[in-house]
């Protein structure tokens, strides 16, 4: 298990709301958009219960242009 193992969704909007995104719209099926003004960047967020795959949170930070540490310390 890595750094990014064990974080659940609710935990990953959290630190996303910090470091600047904002819910853009829904998706299709339980997945959202959302969106950073101040970087112009989008990410995909599936909305899913228990914990996101360390696979899936590493995609959705390189989408967001945020690096893994930058997350944690949000």
């Amino acid at each position: 298990m890595g750094k990014l193992a064990g974080f659940r969704y609710r935990q990953i909007i959290k630190k996303l709301k910090k470091l600047g995104f904002v819910f853009d719209r829904q998706a299709a099926g339980s997945h959202e958009i959302w969106f950073n003004p101040a970087t112009d960047r989008y990410t995909t967020i599936p909305n899913h219960p228990g914990e996101m795959p360390e696979g899936t949170l590493k995609a959705i930070l390189r989408q967001a242009d945020v690096t893994t540490d930058r997350f944690l310390k949000a």
